[in-house]
């Protein structure tokens, strides 16, 4: 019998919070559960309270990134969680540097968790897809410089499907980088494009009849 989008997710999600393949990370996967849906939001990796709490984007920039979507798209947070797939480049806290910032995940990590991305992209076949932040940005598209990239979309593919790409500056407090020129102005204008995408406005519409 052929498994439903949302059987094989299910499956998935149980396998991926059960990963262990990278010993340097100092939590167990995050995940925002199997919510089937048309649009995927990519985060970089868990900080140190999302695993706590157990959801991605679950402190201050969080805070931040669902302000800009229900200012834009007129979802609240609630609405996005239940909408919307949330993934990462990598799925556990990478733990801090000896500066005390966020440890910027390795290579190594990043390729062994590609595969779960992989595997969502071929389970969900999403129309767009929101990197969120530079680490994200780049397992798409290339990214020399923000200003190059946010506040345009692209045509990519990745997994043997074609979906639209519309990156967002990562909305930490420790960047000022969308808070200034030009990546105030191009920051509004990506999230103006993610409310008009087709895919967005599908769920848009959804909310309103449910």
């Amino acid at each position: 019998m052929r498994l439903n989008r949302q059987e094989l997710l299910n499956q998935h999600v149980t396998a991926l919070l059960r990963c262990r393949r990278c010993p340097r990370m100092q939590s167990t996967p995050v995940s925002g559960g199997a919510i089937v849906s048309d649009v995927m939001i990519i985060g970089q990796a868990p900080g140190p309270r999302e695993p706590v709490l157990q959801r991605p984007f679950a402190h201050t920039a969080g805070k931040t990134l669902f302000r800009w979507f229900e200012e834009f798209c007129g979802m609240n947070e609630a609405a996005i969680r239940s909408k919307i797939y949330f993934a990462a480049v990598c799925r556990c806290f990478p733990g801090k540097n000896s500066s005390g910032t966020d440890r910027v995940p390795a290579p190594d990590e990043i390729r062994n968790c590609s595969s779960w991305m992989n595997n969502e992209i071929r389970i969900l076949r999403p129309r767009l897809i929101i990197p969120v932040g530079r680490l994200a940005i780049v397992q798409f598209i290339d990214c020399t410089k923000l200003e190059k990239v946010i506040g345009r979309k692209f045509r990519v593919e990745r997994a043997g499907h074609r979906f639209d790409v519309i990156p967002l500056p990562h909305p930490s407090g420790a960047s000022p980088w969308h808070k200034i020129p030009p990546g105030k102005e191009l920051t509004r204008r990506a999230l103006a494009l993610i409310a008009r995408h087709s895919a967005i406005a599908a769920l848009c519409k959804r909310r309103r009849r449910s």
